[in-house]
């Protein structure tokens, strides 16, 4: 049982004023397939202005995002170019677009099959810092993955979820990287789902060389219905954050 089900059965009772408060000031948005640089530009725009908002004393916004990206890698600004594998001209060459970008964390990889979720969210108003937050984003991808007899769990050191963990067959299915400012968030996490694992050949996933990756689908032989889990995924993340 994920930490979320266990504080569901001892707190049964919600603060209902505090919730609409917030759920007020909520907006999910699916926006499908999407070129990784029209969602990054999007999400700069939903970012900045909250950060506007809030430099202005005024309410943000809180935008909860998902999407698919075509064949893309990404590096974060900390991460180390030695892990990506091909050069930008040989990525081009597969089908696969090449970005460096602003949030943590090390190299990855988006692709169609994967659930990315973006929150924008303020997390003053959820009384969160941003460690809190990052380990509350772990703990909605254990409880997805628990709905499907799945134990997700963490890592030292490392974030995002992961198989297995003190095993040689430790292997991370859940990719996580946030920018904040003022404690406004962007980026966020990738969960492979129907993911083609066959291009993380291409990087280090997360800059480790010892450590694999895996999907839902490679954990249950089969191929996921991904609606039904953007639907899970978002009631968790409103029921863990909106609570």
């Amino acid at each position: 049982m994920c930490q979320f089900e266990e504080e569901n059965i001892r707190e049964n009772l919600l603060n209902q004023c505090y919730l609409c408060a917030i759920m007020n000031n909520y907006e999910f948005q699916d926006w499908g397939l999407i070129d990784y640089h029209e969602a990054w530009t999007k999400q700069l725009t939903l970012f900045d202005m909250a950060v506007s908002a809030k430099l202005k004393s005024n309410k943000v916004q809180n935008t909860l995002v998902f999407c698919e990206h075509p064949h893309v890698i990404t590096i974060g600004k900390s991460g180390d170019r030695s892990n990506l594998l091909f050069d930008a001209e040989r990525l081009r060459e597969k089908g696969v677009s090449f970005y460096e970008i602003d949030r943590g964390g090390d190299v990855t990889y988006h692709g169609p099959g994967q659930i990315v979720g973006y929150p924008i969210f303020d997390l003053d108003q959820f009384g969160l810092g941003l460690k809190q937050y990052i380990h509350q984003l772990e703990e909605a991808i254990i409880c997805l993955l628990a709905l499907y007899g799945v134990k997700g769990e963490r890592l030292d050191s490392a974030t995002g979820v992961w198989l297995d963990v003190g095993t040689p067959l430790a292997r991370k299915i859940c990719a996580i990287g946030v920018r904040s400012s003022r404690y406004i968030t962007m980026h966020g996490f990738a969960l492979n789902i129907n993911t083609d694992l066959s291009y993380f050949s291409l990087i280090h996933p997360c800059g480790f060389v010892d450590k694999g990756v895996t999907s839902l689908q490679q954990e249950l032989g089969k191929v996921v219905d991904m609606d039904e889990v953007k639907s899970q995924m978002r009631d968790i993340l409103e029921k863990i954050f909106m609570k």
